[in-house]
Parts: C-alpha cells; sequence; structure tokens
C-alpha cells in the first residue's frame, strides 16, 4: 500500500459482530448469578477464538474481538475511567403503550482518569488468537462521547468550575494513558467510534444541542481539539481511526444529513490517521465533502449497509469509489461496511450468513480496484 494508507490493507471492518446465541445466553446466566465472571470470560474467549477465525477466512486483514465482551459499544468502555458514572437504565412506555429499556445515561461526577487498564487484558487475549501477518484492531468510543449527550449538565461543576481546559486535559490524559498501556502490549492500530459529530450534521440534533446550551456550529472545531489532545499523546507507531455513526441500534439510525457541517473540523482540523465514514444511503449525502482530505490521511468508505442483508451490488460500489475519488486522490481512498453489525449486544436484523457475504463482498471490490494489498 502507499504511504497514505496507513491501515493493513484498503478493505477493513468497523468492529461488531452478531454475538453467537451461547454467548448471548451465558451472558443472561451471568446476570441472573447463575455463573461467575470468570465463567462468563471463557465463554467470550470461546466466541472470540472463532470471530477472528471467521474475519481471517474471509481475508480480513484487521482482526477485532466483534465487541464479544461489551453490552454497548461505549459505555463498557467509559464507565470504567474514573469519575464516571452510569445511571441505571430505566423503561420507558412509548406512544403506543409498548415499553422500552431506555440506554443509560453517563455522568461525568468526580475528575476523569485512568482508574486502570480498560483494554489490555482484552487485547492480549485477541492478539494470542490472530495469525502472523494480520493486524489485531481494537475498538474504543470518542471522547467526545462523555461530552455530547448531557452537555454541561451532564458534568459536574464541582469536578470542573469550567470545562477548558481541565476537564478536556483531564480526559485526553485518561485516553493517552490507555493508549500507551496498549502499545505497550504490542497494540498498533486503535479506531475510536464517535457519533456526535455525525449526529451535528442532523438539524434536530444541532436544534438539541442549542438547547443544551452548545453552539452546533463551534462544537466541531472544539471537538476536533478536544481529538488533537489525545492524538497528541498517541504512542509512535501506532494507526489511529475514527469512526462515524449515525446510530446502528437494531438497523436503525439516530441522525442523517450530508457531512458539510462537520467536515472542516474533522477532515482537515483533526491530526487522525484515517475515518471510517457511513455512506451507504441517501442520508449521508454527496462525496463533496471528503474535499478537504489533506495528504497523508485516508478516508475509509462505508458504502455496505450491516442494517439489512440485501447485498450491494459490486458495479455499483466500484462506481462510487469512482465517484468519491473525483474529491479525494483514490490513494487516499479504502472500503468497508458502513458500521459493526452489532454495535450493542442486541445485533442488528441481519443474518450471520448476510455478515459473512457482505464482508466478502468489501474484501473482493476492494482486491479489484485497488489490487491485491
Amino acid at each position: 500500500m502507499s504511504e497514505h494508507a496507513r491501515l493493513p490493507a484498503r478493505y477493513d471492518h468497523v468492529g461488531s459482530f452478531l454475538r453467537p446465541k451461547y454467548l448471548l445466553e451465558a451472558r443472561e446466566q451471568k446476570a441472573k448469578g447463575e455463573i461467575t465472571p470468570e465463567q462468563l470470560r471463557k465463554v467470550e474467549d470461546k466466541a472470540i477464538t472463532e470471530i477472528v477465525k471467521f474475519q481471517e477466512d474471509i481475508g480480513l486483514k484487521s482482526i477485532t474481538d466483534g465487541e464479544f465482551r461489551r453490552t454497548y459499544f461505549h459505555i463498557d468502555f467509559l464507565e470504567q475511567l474514573g469519575g464516571v458514572k452510569t445511571d441505571i437504565p430505566v423503561t420507558i412506555r412509548k406512544p403506543d403503550g409498548t415499553e422500552e429499556l431506555a440506554p443509560p445515561v453517563m455522568r461525568v461526577i468526580d475528575k476523569v482518569t485512568h482508574a486502570k487498564c480498560i483494554q489490555l487484558a482484552d487485547f492480549e487475549y485477541l492478539k494470542s488468537q490472530v495469525s502472523a501477518g494480520n493486524t489485531p484492531k481494537v475498538t474504543i468510543p470518542s471522547p467526545t462521547m462523555l461530552h455530547f449527550r448531557g452537555g454541561r449538565a451532564g458534568i459536574s461543576k464541582q469536578a470542573y468550575p469550567e470545562l477548558d481546559p481541565a476537564f478536556y486535559d483531564d480526559v485526553a490524559q485518561a485516553y493517552g494513558d490507555e493508549l500507551r498501556s496498549l502499545a505497550a502490549a504490542g497494540c498498533t492500530y486503535v479506531q475510536m467510534d464517535d457519533t456526535n459529530l455525525a449526529y451535528l450534521c442532523d438539524e434536530k440534533m444541532r436544534e438539541a444541542a442549542r438547547q443544551r446550551g452548545d453552539d452546533p456550529n463551534e462544537l466541531p472545531h472544539r471537538y476536533a481539539a478536544f481529538i488533537n489532545k489525545v492524538v497528541a499523546q498517541k504512542p509512535a507507531g501506532m494507526t489511529l481511526a475514527m469512526h462515524l455513526c449515525r446510530g446502528n441500534f437494531k438497523s436503525t439510525h439516530a441522525a442523517a444529513g450530508n457531512y458539510e457541517p462537520v467536515a472542516e473540523a474533522l477532515l482537515k482540523e483533526m491530526d487522525l490517521d484515517a475515518y471510517f465514514l457511513e455512506y451507504d444511503d441517501a442520508r449521508s449525502g454527496d462525496f463533496r465533502p471528503l474535499r478537504f482530505l489533506p495528504k497523508g490521511k485516508t478516508v475509509v468508505l462505508g458504502l455496505v449497509t450491516t442494517k439489512f442483508g440485501e447485498m450491494e451490488d459490486k458495479d455499483e460500489l466500484k462506481a462510487r469509489i469512482e465517484a468519491a475519488a473525483r474529491y479525494v486522490p483514490l490513494e487516499q481512498l479504502a472500503l468497508s461496511p458502513q458500521c459493526g453489525f452489532s454495535s450493542t449486544v442486541h445485533g442488528n436484523n441481519i443474518a450471520v450468513e448476510a455478515q459473512r457475504a457482505k464482508l466478502r463482498l468489501v474484501v473482493e471490490t476492494a482486491q479489484e480496484v485497488w489490487g491485491a494489498s
């Protein structure tokens, strides 16, 4: 691959996979106190060994643990930071009379610290299962997740009378400590998952930010500076990428809108190596925002949906890659599904067979467009 593409291959994936039934059953047993955490972890180990083989059999070069040890893509990580508290989920009644469990809400109640190594043991197991020549990838939530959902009201004024710079510096330090612990264990590839910048492309979400007291035009630039505080602590030799997600809970989405409102801050101002951008349907807009991408960075086009099983046409995928290449050199592009297949434990409305077929389509299409690498 060229010096512009810092990823293991021109084809990649976002990270999460459908959980096998026996793993879901074990999680339920653990919740009921029928098995111990140690027993659950052994079940998770088995499932991760299988999903690693699944990825390698398809031909993927970046390999994750499928996020099989998590319930939510973000909460399981963030709640292990010192100073972060997760409220107990509550059941809400919807207008049609049905009931639904509302997602837990995170709050910053004290100074944010790196209280312990969060992903280290998980990475070490993943690394032990990945074949030589492939790259184990760790996925973690973006640090912006600690701010956007609750805004100023979600962060203790006692701990942080002013957010800037203390809050952002503390979170960046905690992330830097985590990245250093992973790098010491041999991790060279980390992906941060971010919904907030994608939400700021949606006018409804922008209005919600205004109601919380934030300026949706200023937030992307503030978040760029925030992310750069983390990047500044990135260990040498580590690739740091970001995936923008518009929501993926049970094949639904929460936001829509062209990337234009955030593109300059995201692509030009953030010092990241790569971006995974969702482009699986019309709600993502056109490729024009890619014009802000500087040399030396890679955009991974999420052209293949993980929400539904209907297969994309390979020629149409190639045509869309060609369309994107009008705004950024082809050598700075790669291909992936638009999101993971199960960003929460519940999973998307897609079959395991379709999951495999879509990943194979990504690999084959990328190989035909860019060659074998």
